[in-house]
């Protein structure tokens, strides 16, 4: 039986609602050789996150996929806190960012020994934290794949081949998807298990298609920022369904978070304007609620079930 993989154990699906499958519990976008990189006290995370994740509980929210990989700040050990401290479930990935973020280690490392680092987070834990990784999340470079960010996939695909884990890759353009999914499909990898994360970032809404029909999900996730705005993943998400794609769209906020390069972490971005604002525009526009269950509840849970 499938389940999603989360800090707090596996979950099935008739224990989870809506999930929201692309936001932040900590991240530091700083480079990892900056001063303070990652470094923050678990009372104080928790302090500042515990109530954003009451908030989405409230409005309706069961499980969130955390998207802060290794080069963004990843800390599952603070992930486990205040999924401890709140009794909420969250997904924590393995895996490496893009370049600059790419650490040292990282840009040492071979093939194989990435693949048995993220092979080993995904079927043990994730450093000494206790939580095991419940999926695969890398990023690509705006206007191409790099040599390193290609050895990072080769691995994450080999890794996903074996354990079911989906990827997920923060990917601006659409033409660097599609050299993405060549080098999966040319290591025996499925479309089906790779997330393009950001698509609303992508204008060209053939893009959009040409990727969905090769089996990838889309992932419209800026839902309530400020990189975009309502209007523009409405009409990018009502094509796709025009298309025919409801069951491969995913919807989140990419939002939160605990940043420890702002004093007291931040000022943190809610996770509810899915549920306060979006899901009632699309209810006027008409969607049914077997729609907006399978594109909040089904399609996360498919997506990162393992």
């Amino acid at each position: 039986m499938p389940h999603l993989i989360t800090t707090l154990g596996p979950k099935a699906a008739d224990e989870l609602g809506l999930i929201l499958p692309h936001e932040h519990i900590f991240v530091d976008l700083r480079t990892w050789d900056q001063p303070g990189y990652a470094q923050a006290e678990a009372a104080e995370v928790v302090a500042l996150m515990a109530p954003q994740i009451e908030a989405a509980r409230a409005a309706g929210v069961t499980a969130i996929v955390e998207c802060s990989t290794v080069g963004v700040g990843r800390r599952a050990d603070l992930d486990r806190a205040v999924s401890a401290a709140t009794g909420f479930p969250v997904v924590v990935p393995t895996g490496v960012y893009r370049e600059p973020w790419v650490p040292a280690w990282v840009h040492a490392a071979g093939e194989d020994a990435l693949y048995e680092w993220m092979r080993g987070e995904l079927t043990g834990q994730i450093e000494s934290s206790g939580v095991q990784a419940g999926w695969i999340k890398l990023s690509a470079g705006d206007e191409g794949i790099t040599p390193c960010e290609a050895k990072i996939l080769r691995a994450a695909v080999r890794a996903s081949r074996e354990t079911g884990a989906v990827i997920g890759s923060h990917t601006i353009k659409g033409r660097v998807v599609r050299d993405q999914l060549d080098i999966l499909e040319s290591l025996g990898g499925d479309p089906g298990r790779f997330i393009w994360i950001h698509t609303q970032a992508e204008p060209d809404t053939a893009l959009h298609l040409e990727m969905a029909r090769r089996g990838a999900w889309l992932e419209f996730d800026a839902l309530g920022s400020e990189w975009t705005d309502d209007d523009t993943q409405f009409a990018y998400l009502m094509h796709a369904l025009e298309a025919g794609l409801a069951t491969q769209v995913l919807l989140s906020h990419d939002r939160g978070w605990y940043d420890p390069a702002q004093p007291g972490g931040g000022t943190p971005k809610p996770y509810t304007h899915l549920s306060a604002v979006f899901l009632p525009r699309l209810r006027a526009a008409g969607l049914d609620e077997a729609t907006l269950t399978t594109l909040t509840q089904a399609n996360p849970f498919r997506a990162f079930a393992r």
